[in-house]
């Protein structure tokens, strides 16, 4: 049996092993995954202990995206562009490294919520791993423009240098957000999961549908400031199942179905 993992820490709370469970069933296959702790400054040698003794892929979540970058012995270009992975296996002799973030984000987006993305005007909010794993996907789908705020400006111009090739990225201080019309505003900070809500202007939600990276919990406050704004918004769950998707794809050749098991996490009726 195929064995795989989702690394983190913490990573009791991952639903990864509750979704790829659905996903196998539903496929009619046969895997183990668990979660796996792994202590902070030791993702080398957890990992390398996981695949030597045979392990055919992991997920990996905070705090180790980017140190699953810098341990793999083969990055694509999705990963190149993140600068982090979220996703390895086990090929060709090989570790590999990929970032299935961005497409399960545009996939949520996309098929679940039904936004269109060509030709919107895009504000992305943080300039973190999170929203270096997002732009290349959404730029792909040929965006206006893609207006990212950041806190320290810098980093956020730095973002904006880094993908100028790949559509019309442009840089703002969080404090100082353009007074314009977006279509989709996304929430890429952890301010949700940490307790601080974002003080924006109101102008950010005035006609565009809000979407926080986040989930459950984390994501509440921003959803709930978007609604109260008149704002239509989501949580990032549906882009957790479908990175989940694109990761049982590339491991295993198969994309399952992601529409029952988002049901079911959100205690909808299948």
């Amino acid at each position: 049996m195929d064995r795989y993992v989702v690394i983190g820490n913490p990573v009791a709370h991952s639903l990864s092993p509750r979704i790829h469970a659905h996903f196998a069933h539903a496929l009619g296959e046969s895997i183990e995954y668990a979660p796996l702790l792994v202590p902070e400054g030791a993702f080398a040698s957890y990992a390398r202990r996981f695949f030597e003794q045979g392990g055919a892929g992991a997920n990996v979540t905070l705090p180790f995206k980017v140190d699953a970058f810098d341990w793999a012995q083969a990055r694509s270009e999705r990963a190149v562009l993140a600068e982090a992975a979220n996703f390895l296996v086990a090929r060709g002799g090989r570790v590999e490294a990929d970032n299935t973030d961005g497409a399960g984000l545009v996939a949520d987006l996309t098929r679940n919520l039904g936004i269109t993305l060509e030709g919107q005007r895009v504000l992305i909010l943080g300039a973190g791993g999170a929203t270096r794993g997002a732009l290349g996907p959404l730029l792909a789908l040929a965006p206006r423009s893609v207006t990212i705020a950041n806190r320290t400006l810098s980093r956020a111009q730095e973002l904006c240098d880094r993908f100028a090739t790949h559509g019309r990225v442009h840089a703002a201080a969080l404090e100082r957000i353009p007074d314009e019309r977006f279509d989709l505003v996304i929430n890429a900070t952890s301010s949700g999961t940490k307790g601080e809500p974002l003080a924006l202007p109101a102008h950010v939600f005035a006609a565009g549908f809000a979407y926080d990276m986040a989930y459950g919990e984390g994501a509440r406050a921003f959803v709930a400031q978007a609604r109260a704004a008149g704002a239509r918004a989501s949580d990032g769950l549906g882009m957790l199942v479908e990175q989940a998707a694109e990761s049982y794809f590339l491991w295993r050749g198969r994309r399952p179905e992601t529409r029952a098991i988002l049901a079911q996490l959100r205690g909808e009726p299948t």
